[in-house]
């Protein structure tokens, strides 16, 4: 697929829900996972609501097709006054990696947290995401951090 036009980055609207489901679908399959319906009615609303608490999420469109995504999280910290924002999902379509894409939706957020004051920004990924590490390894600064969680 050639792209003749620069990416737009812009908030997610009620009409790309197609293309939004399309590529979480896609995302939350690379990670091996998949969710019940229920899940994408909330999230999208969630998505497009207005309480703070909730995710909002950016789109990249590139000449009229919505080709990459990102969800972020503003919430407090514990050792900090202000909130910090969390980046919980990144994704761009195949067709356009390399081309700058998931770049542009990372510093999107980061200029949403700089205009909410929120001063850090933090994602994860797994380990062996190689693709995205490459990416993550020029944007950001990999922590010592490890993560755990409750068992299933």
């Amino acid at each position: 697929m050639s792209h003749s036009t620069t990416p737009l980055i812009r908030p997610l609207r009620a009409s790309d829900e197609a293309a939004w489901r399309a590529l979480w679908t896609d995302y939350l399959t690379f990670y091996k996972t998949s969710v019940p319906e229920a899940v994408y009615t909330s999230t999208f609303t969630r998505l497009l609501g207005d309480d703070e608490r909730d995710f909002q999420s950016l789109v990249a469109e590139q000449d009229g097709v919505v080709v990459g995504l990102v969800h972020y999280l503003f919430h407090r910290h514990c050792w900090r006054i202000e909130n910090v924002c969390y980046l919980q999902d990144l994704y761009a379509d195949p067709s356009v990696r390399g081309t700058g894409i998931g770049r542009k939706l990372i510093e999107a957020v980061y200029a949403a947290a700089d205009t909410a004051g929120a001063p850090a920004v933090y994602w994860m990924t797994q380990d062996d995401n190689q693709t995205g590490r490459q990416l993550y390894d020029r944007v950001g600064q990999l922590t010592n951090f490890i993560k755990y969680q409750r068992p299933a």
